[in-house]
């Protein structure tokens, strides 16, 4: 399992708008992506412009080559990039340890 974490900085004000547009691009566009296996969204409550997007996935490649190379990306981009304000710097992890009351996929 791989976590994709795109750190997202949108511009200031749009954050009722942006919620909304998020839950709808990943749930009516990324969810449906091979490989696709969860996802969460948090919003910083010190920098409420800037928002953390966990997306889980089977492989990189399920994000990498699948997804990020398909007509969805251009349709998730066209969902919420309009919000962006700069664009977002997007890393993978994979999990190394992790405590036992830690629920699975998280």
């Amino acid at each position: 399992m791989i976590l994709e974490v795109a750190d997202i900085r949108i511009q200031p004000g749009r954050q009722a708008d942006f919620d909304a547009a998020i839950r709808r691009g990943v749930e009516t566009v990324i969810a449906h992506a091979h490989g696709f296996s969860g996802y969460k969204v948090q919003r910083s409550m010190e920098s409420p412009e800037r928002y953390l997007l966990m997306i889980w996935w089977a492989t990189l490649e399920d994000h990498t080559l699948g997804f990020r190379g398909s007509l969805a990306f251009s349709e998730w981009r066209g969902i919420v990039g309009p919000f962006f304000a700069q664009p977002p710097v997007v890393e993978h992890f994979e999990l190394i340890a992790k405590s036992g009351d830690v629920p699975a996929g998280v």
